[in-house]
């Protein structure tokens, strides 16, 4: 379609309008919905198809749930549905691909991402608390605040409004645990299972010094007053430059005492938690001592 500023999406309507024939339509357009297409000639990920979908939205809908977590970064399963989020009206939009969920939205509870109109932060670390198990929750939160995108205090104002909100109860069990510091899934998936036991809540990326008091390492997890660390092994530490630091690391740490408990994603639920419950122990932690 040469010389016709159409641009990455359009409707049908849009595209005859500017004098652009069915046939080249229907050669060029990829499409997504009824009178709705993005070009072929553009890489459909989510942010362009949800440009495409704002085309034929109501002006106060904003992209929320799952497709706002990704959008956020804080999330990497992209679904092909999009989810709307708008006020009640006699007749929601209905086409296949879109999921349209009816909030009455705040100001506050909508950012401009990317030129979108998009659920903040605590607005969709609240509508997917009534969908996600806790776990998936906290890291979910994790990573928003890692992102950037969620504050404690715009977290904290909005679950003020939320009572009778779905999923409000567990959003404010879990809202005080969040921590932008984690640096993988993993991470905070270890620290909730940890926070969900009768264990003391560990300490998140942990400076390790030594008698001098100069910074040797640092802990994903730890607890200082038992000299207990743990360390999640992803795939990278299998680098051979990283295995090197890590000797390094870990021998530091324990030449000042630190017991380090190691752990890679075959570690479950109950290895976590068992045996850092017998290293506390081992460094004398009771349950009193919580």
């Amino acid at each position: 379609m040469d010389g016709i500023p159409l641009g990455p999406s359009y409707t049908w309507s849009e595209a005859r309008r500017l004098g652009v024939t069915r046939r080249q339509i229907h050669a060029d357009g990829v499409q997504l919905s009824r009178g709705l297409y993005l070009s072929s000639a553009v890489e459909p990920d989510l942010a362009e198809r949800c440009s495409a979908w704002a085309k034929v939205l109501p002006a106060d809908a904003a992209f929320g749930f799952r497709t706002a977590a990704v959008l956020h970064e804080a999330s990497d399963s992209e679904s092909t549905t999009v989810h709307a989020v708008m006020r009640p009206r006699r007749v929601l939009p209905q086409r296949p691909g879109l999921t349209v969920h009816v909030r009455r939205l705040h100001d506050e509870d909508v950012v401009q991402h990317h030129g979108l109109r998009v659920t903040s932060g605590a607005q969709t670390f609240l509508d997917l608390a009534a969908l996600l198990p806790a776990p998936d929750l906290l890291v979910l939160g994790d990573r928003l605040m890692g992102a950037g995108r969620l504050h404690p205090d715009d977290l904290a104002r909005r679950l003020v409004r939320a009572d009778r909100v779905r999923g409000v109860v567990r959003a404010r069990r879990w809202a005080p645990h969040l921590d932008g510091r984690a640096a993988s899934p993993r991470e905070s998936l270890m620290r909730y299972w940890l926070l969900d036991s009768d264990l003391p809540e560990p300490a998140l990326q942990l400076p390790i010094v030594d008698r001098w008091g100069r910074q040797v390492a640092h802990a994903d997890l730890g607890y200082p007053r038992w000299k207990v660390a743990l360390e999640y092994e992803g795939r990278q530490h299998a680098d051979s430059e990283q295995f090197t630091r890590d000797i390094d690391r870990y021998s530091l740490m324990a030449a000042d005492d630190w017991l380090v408990l190691r752990f890679a994603a075959r570690h479950g639920r109950s290895a976590i938690v068992d045996r850092t419950r017998r290293a506390l122990v081992h460094r004398g932690w009771t349950p009193e001592a919580s």
